[in-house]
């Protein structure tokens, strides 16, 4: 007789384990919170998919199976791949962002397998990791400029779209991605009796003579930066 398992309370371990420190990096390294909080997302997702599809999500001992079963099974998980993948792009999620999910399931699938001794099968090698190359687009100086001096353009924005301007226009001066920016604190950031200092990884940015940077710095409080 194959035993089964409910999904969700193993992810829902598998995000405890994560945050408490029982789950480590393979370098002995915590997990770091801005995986446990795609973890977090991808749980939702799984929560609102299984609902939404009325698929009832649960994994077998693979090594229980015989060769009739293992193949159900096999193709239980195909199906739940593809199905998955949709339910993503039907809420207009791209290639990328996909494939960032279906690679956390295959880190869920190895803690399953390497921490619970869960026979899985090994099906995770059934979710394909999508991607897709993102054309670079390139501010000139004088949108740059723009985007940092037009009075009435800002005021026209919602405060939302301000702060989300002033983040860009950052990231735009400081080379840094939304994910690294999201990470700064306001101990990242050194101002001097001249220069403005970004400190990142024991390596000082200088921001001297950047006018955005100074704007985005005085913006600190709008921009996510924890303290």
């Amino acid at each position: 007789m194959k035993k089964e398992y409910p999904i969700i309370p193993l992810f829902k371990q598998f995000i405890k384990d994560s945050e408490n420190g029982k789950r480590l990096k393979k370098n002995g390294e915590k997990i770091k919170p801005e995986s446990i909080r795609n973890y977090h997302n991808l749980l939702q997702n799984l929560v609102e998919f299984s609902i939404q599809y009325k698929f009832e999500l649960r994994i077998c001992e693979a090594n229980k199976l015989n060769k009739r079963e293992f193949q159900s099974e096999k193709n239980y998980w195909k199906k739940f791949y593809l199905k998955f993948t949709e339910f993503y792009y039907k809420k207009g999620c791209h290639d990328n962002y996909v494939g960032t999910n279906m690679k956390l399931m295959r880190v869920f699938f190895n803690y399953l397998k390497n921490d619970k001794d869960v026979s899985t099968g090994d099906f995770q090698q059934l979710f394909y990791i999508r991607k897709e190359e993102i054309d670079i687009l390139v501010l000139s100086p004088e949108q740059l400029k723009f985007l940092i001096h037009d009075v009435t353009f800002h005021e026209s924005l919602t405060p939302a779209q301000q702060k989300i301007k002033d983040i860009f226009v950052f990231g735009c001066t400081t080379g840094l991605r939304y994910s690294d920016i999201y990470l700064l604190t306001s101990k990242n950031i050194e101002v001097g009796p001249v220069d403005w200092y970004l400190k990142i990884k024991s390596k000082n940015q200088n921001l001297q003579h950047c006018e955005t940077a100074q704007l985005c710095c005085s913006y600190t409080p709008k921009i996510p930066f924890k303290k």
